[in-house]
């Protein structure tokens, strides 16, 4: 009877990991350039002594799904969009850097550019502009501020944001949903990296495939459960008919 428990047992583990899985990627299906994180499932044969006779589900690997996401405009100076396989350069709270493709960057009170509480970098770190300055980002990065004295066409390059180009294979997603190189080394500035000034690109969830996802996994969860069951109720009954004996 054990046989069916270790692989329900396993099964209804593994459809809660997925579970939580599709429950994130629906929570950002509204976050500006979030990557949907995907899953999937293996049997793997318990080894011993003796003939194989066990069999649970193992999760294997997060990965990412890189496909993009919609583009749409908001006429925002501060929001980029990046274009074709550009990311951009952000500081983890650990201080290392890390990539997003998320673009609606945002002023502190510092004046120091953040992308969801990360500062953005730049050539020579995190990027600051003058406070109550107007911004503007051009295609290749750079950024321009003009204070709120300032003539029209006094405007002043402040910086450049670090944007670079890396294949899907050379990235791996972290718990924070930002991304960084397999080797934990730093990308070099891509000088053919554009982005769209006053446009975001949008999430590539689908809501519909997320919940779908979400029914999927709690009835399969709930048939694990249900396998669990009649495994130990069959124990039971054997037992009984043991006793008898």
């Amino acid at each position: 009877m054990d046989h069916m428990l270790y692989t329900a047992m396993s099964g209804a583990r593994q459809a809660l990991d997925q579970q939580a899985v599709v429950t994130n990627n629906l929570a950002n299906v509204a976050t500006p350039g979030f990557r949907a994180q995907l899953q999937a499932a293996r049997a793997v044969e318990i080894k011993g002594d003796g003939l194989l006779t066990r069999t649970v589900v193992q999760s294997t690997t997060p990965i990412a799904d890189f496909s993009s996401g919609p583009v749409s405009a908001t006429g925002r100076e501060l929001d980029v969009a990046m274009m074709g396989d550009s990311w951009l350069a952000v500081q983890a709270p650990d201080g290392t850097e890390a990539y997003t493709r998320r673009g609606d960057i945002q002023v502190s009170s510092e004046g120091t550019l953040l992308i969801g509480n990360h500062p953005v970098m730049g050539d020579g770190g995190p990027i600051t502009v003058p406070q109550g300055s107007q911004v503007a980002i051009g295609p290749d990065g750079t950024i321009s501020a003009r204070g709120l004295t300032d003539a029209a066409k006094s405007v002043t390059a402040v910086g450049r944001l670090k944007l670079v180009s890396a294949p899907e294979r050379n990235l791996l997603r972290g718990a924070d949903g930002l991304f960084r190189t397999a080797n934990g080394q730093p990308l070099q500035v891509s000088e053919t990296a554009r982005v769209a000034s006053g446009a975001l690109e949008g999430s590539n969830v689908s809501p519909t495939e997320a919940m779908v996802s979400l029914i999927d996994n709690a009835r399969r969860y709930e048939m694990q459960m249900k396998g669990i069951t009649t495994s130990s109720e069959d124990a039971q009954r054997a037992n009984s008919i043991l006793s008898i004996g």
